[in-house]
């Protein structure tokens, strides 16, 4: 396992490992030059049958592997129901139970008339809403647009659909326009301005304008597409059907596949993923643009971005390649991101682009004091690893380093924090959980043929055997699902944090497809991801779609968001093997109390307590789909989410009376690198404002102090938070 792949049609992390895959393939061999087609049929041959004879547990493709293809096909290509007609639909339905057929005789006739059809609507639609821009909108007229495309009919004629159109474009122009006007209104606000303020017409005429420049742009983005890349959607709409982390990557995908496994990214630092006709944030890259910022949040969805001051361009509906090129950009230049946050409410965001430093992605620790004892703090990002070099540093590696380190400076425990990590690579997952054990199993794989092997660590010695304690949260996935699990198994440590991670206990390979042909004419064919093993807990059962469960559970505003592998409809199940043999640890004699006395501390904190409320908060306003086209009520409606917003600011604004550090070997570098003790401070910054690491904190004093040291930290915890 080696890295995070970055563009997913529907999941948020997953773990690879760049390996080939060891089954005999025969050569495809072309004598002539391919047309699009011939070489589109030869992708279908040769990928249907690597995932046959590679998968883990490759579904028969059979009439319901058909209609689950059709089904993600047709939402893939119109996701929000603005092309498609009720009657297109009805043609395309009689394949629906076709496609396997077709795909063992490749036959492309469904491919050919979707695509076609598809182009015909999106040349039609270019009218509609030209049509609805051409004129002022009358935004007193009481009217509202539904945004639940998933529960929303086709459209039955080209008039309904116009409408749609019409709602959709007056929406975009409706947020931008009062937007505009709060520009304005903080403009009349400057005495120093002598700059008349725009009128009401103005700024809606510009609303107009940069709408329709946006629908414009986004439309020629479209136009620059071409079939191959459309077959694309269909072959990964194929692909994906044997599992959510099987997938199709074009060579342009299988270029930046390749470019974000080195690590070094240039742009704002964020993971983006499509939902719906959404661009949504679904990770901020530690240390990157976008998390310095502290604007742009892990759910926001993007409504449109702009170069500089330029004008915003809408990206609603608009490919996710697309999006990204548009986010991406030299460092030093602008990009302004205009978001829906979790709450409903519209905010623009500027980000200056910069290199997301591969330093970022690196294991970082810090020293802190409470009670008279001297704790430490590992953040891990991600599980990395240079397969290439063997010398070159690792996860492991820098994590042993750094536990040594925090030895020296004499804490008493520590507090591991692998939240938002991914995953990466199964060999430094093994070597950490190696220091804090004696030589034992650490996790148990199974391939496809049902060869099950046992992963240990030989290494008898133990680097730390003082309390520990591990964070988590729903975005801790695969390798991190390890690294819990055989900590909460050998009950070594305690689990802190969401219900549940990810729920991701499988493994890929990226296989390149040019290895299997010979004398090929069709150009680069890019690669398949596939799912090839499953991994288990040393105590026989999985962590697919159930994860780790927390043995501390800790409120998380995004708790009631379906974002984990369980939400995935054709995820793999969750089953079970055969134990390891394992030995409990048993030199943590206050496990159980310091278990006892977080739980009593959590139910005593208001801080706590308010996540709480907030996560309900955000989970009803999650399911809220209409919206008023009034400007009105538009206006009322965002006032009153502002109002309600400042409820849960105590959260955003909170600090308890910590202090942070770093080691003494990283107070030497920072004297001769701003840059480094920027980042350092910005960290320990955070660290003091993280609730979730005073309590993680609260408990290692619990572990290691017993009952009276247990309930000194109880009492001060609950002082803090009053003051």
């Amino acid at each position: 396992m080696n890295g995070f792949v970055r563009f997913m049609k529907r999941n948020y992390k997953v773990i690879i490992i760049v390996a080939v895959i060891s089954v005999a393939l025969w050569s495809f061999i072309p004598r002539e030059k391919a047309t699009d087609p011939e070489k589109d049929k030869m992708l279908l041959e040769l990928l249907t049958f690597v995932i046959e004879k590679g998968h883990y547990n490759p579904a028969p493709i059979d009439d319901t592997f058909s209609k689950g293809v059709y089904k993600d096909y047709i939402e893939a290509l119109d996701p929000s129901k603005r092309f498609f007609l009720q009657s297109d639909i009805d043609e395309f339905a009689k394949y629906e139970l076709q496609i396997d057929d077709q795909i063992k005789n490749k036959d492309l006739s469904f491919f050919d008339l979707t695509y076609n059809r598809l182009m015909q609507r999106m040349e039609e639609s270019k009218e509609y809403y030209k049509v609805a821009l051409e004129n002022p909108f009358d935004y007193k007229k009481d009217e509202s647009i539904n945004t639940d495309y998933e529960k929303m009919p086709y459209a039955k004629t080209k008039d309904e659909l116009k409408e749609r159109w019409r709602l959709q474009v007056k929406l975009s122009a409706l947020s931008s326009l009062v937007e505009k006007q709060k520009i304005e209104e903080e403009k009349s606000k400057d005495k120093d301005k002598k700059e008349a303020p725009k009128s009401f017409e103005q700024l809606e005429k510009e609303t107009r304008e940069s709408t329709l420049k946006s629908l414009n742009d986004n439309f020629n983005f479209i136009k620059d597409l071409d079939r191959e890349d459309w077959f694309s959607v269909y072959i990964n709409a194929i692909s994906s059907r044997f599992d959510p982390h099987t997938s199709y990557f074009a060579p342009d995908e299988k270029e930046r596949f390749d470019v974000s496994m080195s690590g070094k990214l240039e742009g704002i630092g964020a993971r983006l993923q499509k939902e719906n006709d959404f661009t949504k944030i679904s990770e901020l890259i530690s240390g990157g643009p976008a998390w310095r910022g502290k604007q742009l949040e892990a759910g926001d969805l993007i409504l449109k971005v702009a170069q500089g001051k330029d004008e915003p361009v809408d990206v609603v509906g608009m490919r996710l390649d697309d999006v990204v090129k548009k986010i991406k950009g030299p460092k030093g230049t602008e990009v302004r991101l205009t978001v829906k946050k979790a709450d409903g409410s519209i905010k623009v965001i500027s980000i200056i682009r910069d290199e997301v430093e591969i330093e970022e992605t690196y294991v970082k620790s810090s020293v802190v004091d409470i009670d008279g004892n001297k704790y430490g703090i590992i953040y891990l990002p991600k599980f990395y690893i240079d397969f290439e070099n063997k010398d070159a540093r690792d996860a492991g590696k820098d994590v042993a380093q750094e536990v040594e380190r925090l030895k020296e400076a004499g804490v008493q425990g520590i507090v591991m924090d692998v939240r938002d990590n991914g995953g990466g690579s199964l060999k430094t997952v093994v070597d950490i959980a190696g220091l804090f054990i004696d030589q034992g199993p650490i996790v148990q794989v199974k391939s496809a043929a049902g060869r099950k092997e046992v992963l240990f660590d030989k290494d008898p010695k133990v680097q730390w055997d003082g309390p520990l304690v591990i964070m988590t949260n729903e975005f801790s996935a695969s390798a991190s699902e390890i690294l819990a699990a055989a900590m909460q198994d050998y009950k070594r440590a305690v689990i802190v944090g969401s219900k549940q991670t990810y729920g991701k206990g499988t493994v890929q390979n990226v296989i390149d497809l040019n290895q299997f042909v010979r004398g090929s004419t069709y150009g680069d064919l890019g690669a398949l991801k596939t799912t090839t093993q499953k991994f288990y807990r040393i105590n026989g059962g999985s962590t697919q779609r159930e994860g780790v469960k927390s043995d501390i559970v800790m409120p998380d505003k995004y708790e009631y968001l379906k974002m984990g592998e369980k939400d995935v409809d054709n995820s793999m199940p969750w089953d079970k093997i055969d134990p390891a043999d394992y030995k409990v640890w048993n030199k943590q004699n206050n496990y159980d109390f310091a278990v006892k006395q977080s739980k009593l501390r959590m139910q005593n904190n208001p801080q706590m307590q308010l996540i709480a409320d907030n996560a309900k908060w955000l989970d009803e306003r999650n399911k809220e789909d209409v919206y008023s086209l009034n400007i009105d009520k538009f206006k009322a409606e965002q006032k009153s989410l502002e109002e309600k917003n400042k409820k849960y600011k105590p959260i955003s604004d909170y600090k308890n009376s910590l202090k942070f550090y770093s080691l003494p070997y990283e107070e030497e570098k920072v004297k001769d690198d701003p840059v480094l003790k920027e980042k350092r401070d910005r960290w320990h910054e955070s660290l003091s404002k993280d609730v979730y690491v005073e309590e993680s904190l609260h408990i290692l004093n619990d572990m290691k102090s017993g009952s009276d040291k247990g309930l000194t930290s109880k009492v001060k915890t609950e002082k803090q938070i009053k003051s």
